[in-house]
């Protein structure tokens, strides 16, 4: 039998909690394998988390300066020489431009990781597949992604997310929270079909559980009016009244909706409140506004009207939620559109999937501490066309 095939077969057949067990066995018994690592990206981008029995026994791997950590970021496969003729070869583990984490794999030699890192590139991938499916049923790879405890509120916010990328032929998608384990009411939702991408960035309002309980119950809406096919501006005001008749004007929150067209860049735009576009177009960074609406919720019985906008291929669009564009550095200053789009200018040549957690860190040193006020969403949307 193939030696892929055979690793193949065993993920494929493995309990969901027994997957690192399972292609450690095959990793051995087809490539001579002296050791095979499983490490997932953390909530906050910034290391990666081994897979074992809690307690951990392996320490965290940075994603910055480490093999590993090249690896992930790059996503391309990277082999290490170790002492004698050992080599790690270290594998992307992503599930459709989604960056889950990094599989390293110990060879006998560099002779041998060099002749395999094709077929190995592909068990990685395999592997990303069913960690996806396998979270349905077991808490193992979710618990090794937090280097510490997420809030209650983060808890539910990260559940209700689609991912933290994505990518096909037309668009690749990046997405990323702040403060990671302890975010509550920002959050962004994408859905795609043959022709059409959905893109929904949200500003929450408020703090703690019942922003996230207010976040939940809109990005629900949304979803329920979407999957039953409605257009965009209806999607709006279903969510709308959803909001109002649980909080009656009390509690509302700010959405930026998109509804592409794959074939052509045209898109029709809901602008519900505060999320702020920007497009890096031809090495230039401009803000893009839209119609102002009232926010989700604040009046009862709210119409929502779509305006047209157009992408090109080789734009780039960052959304940014209040959290991002007025944050304050210690002195007072707001971060500002003019901040902003330095940073985009100087992520530019970055892929969207890094660029969100590029832009953070760069709001991090204007804050001038560690953990922000508020809560921010950056999300990043490279378009391809077709």
């Amino acid at each position: 039998m193939n030696r892929f095939v055979a690793v193949e077969r065993a993920l494929r057949t493995a309990a969901p909690h027994e997957l690192l067990d399972a292609v450690r066995r095959a990793l051995r018994e087809q490539y001579a394998a002296s050791a095979v690592e499983l490490f997932m990206a953390d909530y906050g981008l910034t290391v990666l988390q081994p897979v074992s029995v809690l307690p951990h026994t392996l320490e965290p791997v940075s994603v910055h300066n480490s093999p590993a950590g090249r690896a992930f970021g790059s996503q391309q496969p990277f082999v290490e020489r170790l002492a004698g003729r050992e080599a790690r070869v270290h594998l992307p583990v992503s599930v459709r431009g989604d960056r889950l984490g990094v599989l390293s794999v110990t060879l006998p030699s560099a002779e041998s990781a060099d002749g395999c890192v094709t077929a190995l590139a592909e068990v990685a991938e395999v592997l990303g597949h069913e960690v996806a499916v396998a979270e349905r049923d077991t808490d193992l790879y979710l618990q090794a992604r937090r280097k510490d405890r997420l809030t209650l509120a983060a808890e539910m916010q990260w559940q209700l997310l689609p991912g933290r990328a994505c990518a096909r032929p037309e668009y690749e998608l990046g997405a990323q929270l702040e403060p990671a384990y302890a975010i509550f009411g920002d959050n962004f939702d994408w859905s795609a079909t043959a022709d059409r991408l959905m893109l929904y960035v949200t500003n929450g309002m408020g703090e703690g559980i019942e922003a996230s309980l207010l976040t939940n119950l809109a990005i629900n809406a949304l979803r329920n009016a979407r999957r039953a096919d409605i257009p965009l501006a209806d999607q709006a005001a279903l969510a709308d009244q959803a909001v109002y008749a649980h909080y009656q004007g009390r509690c509302y929150l700010s959405v930026l909706m998109f509804d592409f067209d794959l074939a052509t860049g045209h898109a029709r735009v809901v602008d519900a409140g505060s999320p702020q576009t920007l497009r890096l177009r031809g090495g230039a960074v401009e803000r893009i506004t839209f119609d102002a609406q009232l926010p989700l919720g604040m009046f009862e019985e709210t119409d929502y009207v779509t305006q047209e906008f157009k992408v090109e291929p080789g734009d780039r669009l960052i959304f940014v939620s209040d959290g991002v564009h007025a944050v304050a550095s210690p002195l007072g200053e707001a971060y500002g559109e003019a901040a902003l789009a330095r940073a985009i200018m100087s992520t530019r040549l970055l892929p969207a999937a890094e660029v969100p957690r590029a832009i953070l860190r760069e709001l991090t040193g204007h804050r001038g501490q560690q953990l922000p006020a508020d809560d921010a969403v950056v999300v990043c949307l490279d378009w391809i066309g077709r």
